[in-house]
């Protein structure tokens, strides 16, 4: 069985607050779980005390057991010092696309041919 920590929607229309829950990975975001680990409130301002509650002992254990975190429970995981935060490279991103690029390429051009006359 693959285990998974991740988030469970819960709350209303546009008022969404998410538990943190291991699960199968084959069982729906907001179905079956076995666990109920923590919560996160993503509506409250990122220094209140109660915007995320985890138990870092059970986290601890069920990532023993060998469950793997979602990308977000990954990073709650990684700010609480329990595991070794992802490095995400990706070069390309930062790269102007292909109009800013001829945006760029005719100003060049411009200022090099103002430069000559």
């Amino acid at each position: 069985m693959a285990l998974r920590i991740r988030l469970a929607r819960a709350g209303t229309k546009k008022r969404p607050h998410y538990n943190i829950v291991i699960s199968d990975s084959r069982s729906p975001r907001d179905g079956r779980f076995i666990e109920k680990i923590g919560f996160y409130n993503p509506l409250l301002p990122s220094d209140h005390a109660d915007r995320i509650k985890l138990d870092l002992d059970s986290a601890k254990a069920w990532i023993a057991k060998g469950a793997v975190a979602s990308d977000r429970v990954h990073k709650f995981l990684a700010n609480a010092g329990l595991v070794k935060a992802r490095v995400h490279n990706n070069p390309q991103k930062a790269q102007p696309k292909k109009k800013a690029q001829e945006r760029a390429a005719a100003a060049a051009k411009a200022a090099e041919e103002a430069s000559a006359a």
